[in-house]
């Protein structure tokens, strides 16, 4: 079975975990005694009594104000998740797993097998605990490939439990708990869309951790961590489309737009950070386009800002998250222009051969054209570019000291060497730069230098979930085929009925496979006689169970009944009275209810793939269910060449 990392193995990062767990509990102990009081305060009327209270409170609060501060800090560690190599890349930003409440499913899921399956619930106590351990398991995933797979087993498990034990018209009685990632807020729910959605968050958090601690000085590294924060998006962004109402802030649409757009931008941080690390020629061309890259990062961070520094959002996010991305924006600002600087001054004016090549590119360079003369001349003249090429760098270095400052702001990042080493390096480079090419006879002003035009070669993709990569079984198979033995559907105590063949057969047709259907009985025939009705399921034969029987092995067990006659168990659905409706609507139904488009019910090994596993699931229980087929029928698939006589 799937293992979590050990907890307890001390390393920085499970430090950081329980941490987090153990201000999560506080949290709640503060927030459960802050109820307490707003309770006291709203019944009494005795004065004292309110002061007391009062006092109280603010104590509570500032408690919780403190905890939240210390639960900042924390989710500002970037660096323990960073790589420990050498080389200097800018810090990342990664998320904390969710923390969740154990959950103990024993008692309801026995009393749900008894009461609505009428099986022996004490035989399904391994079933019970196995999916109970994969749980636990999950709450503490390795940053791997192993870790991601636990996720996504222990989401696709979701389903089976979703259809097995949660009726349309009520709930478990189980409450899932869980803490926000970033504010530690507790929330609980009796609906399962929250489970399956806190794991999909998680499922995005640790693919941000995979991201960050990529060694980006190498191009392996650095592809990893495209494809790690690729999919961190795709989480987040399918979290976004297919759930909503979400009891907890971290996956409300507002927070999740942001965590999207910020994997975004850190996917286009990487994709520059490949151009770099690949660009062998120092040509103009290559230059420019190194250039169009900053910008372009720039461009997708300023967006991230802007996202951060909305009202729902802005109190939520981490302070230390804002400024970051501030000061990437104005460091890739920085560096376009420093780029756009060197593709001037350090490259030779162009041959007449490379000359219309490098117009057109510097033709769609700038946002707004620069002034002074055309750019045929420009680009042949050095001193023009010359003075162009300083116009970049004076913006260059005004964004580079703006970043500095902005990162000054906040203690937390005060405390990130490296990233301070990036920004200082960057600072003096352009500085040098700009020594170098300022001669002191220079009587011009220094002009305004255009802003550069963004442009990438490689688009960020947002990648969704691959649910259907990780194969999982039903751990409940043996309760029956899916397609009759679900929450939703009901049916009548099974019966037992003997039979005794007589000379025309049993006088009933039988069709499809596990379970087999009683398609027609023959009035006056043995099976009419014996109370066996069209529509009824055989789940045995003579005690054995035949729930997830083949046509033919059914077959086989009534032909090779001798005079003693045969046992048959039976089951018939509630509201499947009328087979010859249900006739009808079979070709409709073989899609197997709930799902989405076209996803036949697959074999019960492979899991029913991504569409399927998740028909757009709402947090409140009632609109989760109005996207589901309300038809009550038999979703059995119309074969009808297989149906015979017997």
């Amino acid at each position: 079975s799937q293992q979590g990392c050990d907890p307890f193995a001390q390393t920085q990062r499970s430090k950081l975990q329980h941490r987090r767990a153990r201000i999560n509990q506080q949290i709640n102990k503060e927030m459960r005694m802050r109820a307490g009081a707003e309770n006291l305060f709203r019944a009494t009327s005795n004065h004292k009594v309110k002061e007391t209270v009062a006092l109280e409170l603010s104590y509570v609060n500032s408690n919780l104000q403190l905890l939240k501060e210390e639960l900042e800090e924390l989710n500002s560690s970037v660096d323990v998740y960073q790589n420990e190599s050498e080389s200097i890349s800018v810090p990342m930003i990664p998320l904390g797993l969710k923390e969740t409440k154990e959950l103990d499913l024993l008692v309801p899921l026995k009393d749900f097998i008894s009461e609505h399956y009428g099986e022996e619930s004490v035989l399904f106590e391994k079933e019970i605990k196995e999916f109970m351990e994969l749980r636990q398991a999950m709450r503490t995933p390795s940053r791997n490939e192993a870790g991601l797979e636990l996720l996504m087993e222990y989401y696709n498990q979701l389903y089976f439990l979703d259809s097995r034990f949660f009726p349309p018209t009520k709930t478990l009685g189980v409450f899932f708990h869980w803490y926000d990632s970033l504010t530690g807020v507790p929330s609980h729910q009796r609906a399962l869309a929250f489970e399956k959605g806190s794991v999909l968050f998680n499922l995005g958090a640790l693919h941000t951790q995979i991201g960050a601690r990529q060694d980006r000085a190498s191009l392996p590294g650095l592809n990893q961590a495209i494809d790690a924060f690729q999919k961190a998006a795709g989480a987040f962004n399918y979290l976004k489309e297919n759930f909503s109402n979400a009891p907890s802030l971290d996956m409300s649409a507002a927070s999740l737009t942001m965590l999207v757009r910020l994997m975004v931008a850190q996917v286009q941080e990487c994709v520059f950070e490949k151009m770099t690390l690949l660009r062998a020629q120092n040509d103009f061309l290559s230059r420019l386009q190194l250039a169009q890259e900053a910008a372009r990062v720039e461009d997708v961070y300023s967006l991230v800002h802007q996202t951060m520094s909305q009202p729902h959002v802005k109190d939520y996010v981490p302070f230390s998250w804002t400024t970051m991305v501030h000061v990437k924006s104005e460091h890739f600002k920085a560096l376009s222009h420093y780029f756009a600087a060197i593709a001037l001054c350090d490259c030779p004016a162009p041959s007449d051969a490379e000359l219309l090549e490098q117009e057109k590119a510097f033709l769609q360079f700038h946002v707004t054209m620069p002034e002074g003369p055309s750019l045929r001349v420009l680009l042949q003249d050095p001193e023009e570019r010359r003075k162009l090429g300083k116009a970049h760098l004076k913006k260059a270095i005004m964004k580079h000291e703006e970043a500095m400052r902005i990162h000054g702001l906040c203690k937390i990042l005060r405390k990130m060497d490296i990233l301070q080493e990036v920004l200082s390096f960057a600072h003096k480079r352009s500085l040098s730069k700009y020594s170098e090419i300022d001669h002191e006879e220079d009587f011009f002003e220094t002009g305004e230098a255009p802003d550069i035009l963004p442009k990438t070669h490689q688009k960020p993709e947002i990648k969704s979930p691959n649910f259907s990569q990780v194969k999982v079984t039903d751990l409940f198979h043996r309760l029956g085929p899916l397609s009759v033995f679900s929450a939703k559907n009901k049916w009548y105590p099974a019966r037992r009925v003997h039979l005794v063949r007589g000379e025309n057969g049993f006088g009933f047709t039988l069709r499809g496979d596990s379970p087999v259907l009683i398609a027609g009985v023959i009035p006056g025939g043995c099976a009419a006689e014996a109370g066996l009705k069209e529509g009824d399921y055989i789940i045995s034969v003579n005690g054995k169970d035949c729930k997830w029987s083949k046509h033919a092995e059914v077959v086989q067990l009534l032909k090779s009944t001798g005079k003693e006659g045969v046992d048959i168990g039976v089951i018939t659905l509630q509201g499947s009275e009328c087979p010859k409706a249900v006739d009808r609507k079979a070709a409709v139904m073989s899609s197997g209810s709930g799902m989405l488009k076209s996803d036949k019910e697959n074999s019960r090994k492979s899991l029913m793939n991504s569409k399927s596993a998740s028909t757009l699931l709402v947090w409140s229980k009632k609109s989760k269910r109005s996207k589901k087929s309300t038809y009550g029928g038999v979703p059995f698939t119309a074969v009808g060449d297989n149906e015979a006589m017997y």
